[in-house]
């Protein structure tokens, strides 16, 4: 970022009007192909959420960082409780869960199968994930396929298809440079996938790194993503989830919708702040506003993707 420019053409002012999504809850709801998010506290909220008829409904979480410690939070386990405890509090059960990488802090064995044995009290019909950088530390992700990766294909992608919404999942941590990546075979596996499907399909793809140049210098961004978004270019409604920035943000680039979820562990800086990504410290009593989960859901016939987060506060 340079003067009052940020990334991908957006003011500082804009960005910091996005930086006071800073932890706040989102839900989502597919209604037709577009995502529509609400950020809880606007004055207008009052009976925001998911429409009743949504369908698939569906939670996200990101980086949970199991094992990390540090006086960013020094109960990343209790911060990831109460986020399960919230999910399994909602007034229906969502259909399933996708956690968006980190789930480790440190990718060891023990860390895994708590994280594992965590999400297996969620009240949900499946719960997918993908893998963030910490889950793959020192193995290229071979600790973090044996736990997650059943049923995916390469590095641990995979599609699958709920109620006419087709999700795909996407790895771009395992080979990173600055950058994430995605490589030529991931890129050919979503040539195939959507190959067969008609454009008004409403796609989801959910990835660890964002899949637009949030802020380059700080490696938030996939060096090949344009290659995969291309192919998506048909489709009516794309959206794009993701963690690893630790923030809400949304970005809207034709048909495609990205928004960054925020974490259970701990908060990271805004694009900007500093030289470099690092956890950061809030006053007491304030850590619980910048985490949360993302709630969403899709209405057939509908126009929008409807989003809500919630903070653990």
């Amino acid at each position: 970022m340079t003067g009052e420019h940020a990334a991908e053409g957006m003011s500082r002012r804009g960005l910091l009007r996005h930086g006071a999504w800073f932890g706040g809850a989102v839900v989502l709801a597919v209604t037709g192909g577009e995502v529509v998010s609400k950020v809880v506290g606007d004055a207008d909220d009052e009976g925001a959420g998911i429409p009743a008829d949504a369908s698939p409904r569906f939670v996200q979480v990101s980086d949970s960082h199991l094992g990390f410690k540090g006086p960013a939070n020094t109960d990343v386990t209790g911060s990831f409780s109460r986020a399960i405890a919230q999910i399994n509090a909602l007034d229906h059960r969502p259909d399933f869960v996708i956690h968006t990488g980190d789930l480790t802090h440190l990718a060891t064995p023990a860390q895994f199968d708590q994280v594992k044995q965590m999400m297996g009290t969620l009240k949900t019909g499946h719960v997918w994930t993908v893998p963030g950088e910490h889950d793959s530390i020192d193995d290229a992700g071979q600790k973090y396929r044996t736990a997650f990766g059943a049923g995916s294909r390469g590095d641990g992608w995979y599609s699958f298809d709920v109620r006419g919404v087709h999700f795909i999942a996407l790895v771009n941590t395992l080979h990173l440079k600055k950058l994430g990546h995605l490589g030529v075979d991931q890129v050919d596996f979503v040539r195939k996938d959507v190959a067969g499907l008609p454009s008004d399909t409403p796609i989801v793809v959910f990835s660890h790194i964002p899949l637009f140049a949030m802020y380059p210098n700080w490696g938030w961004g996939t060096d090949d993503a344009a290659q995969v978004l291309s192919l998506l270019r048909r489709f009516s409604s794309v959206t794009c989830l993701n963690g690893h920035v630790h923030q809400l943000f949304t970005k809207t680039e034709g048909n495609v919708t990205f928004h960054s979820a925020t974490t259970t562990a701990y908060p990271l800086p805004h694009p900007g702040d500093g030289p470099a990504p690092a956890p950061v410290t809030l006053p007491a009593g304030r850590l619980r506003d910048a985490l949360g989960v993302r709630e969403v859901g899709y209405v057939k016939g509908r126009a929008a993707l409807a989003v809500k987060d919630r903070r653990l506060a």
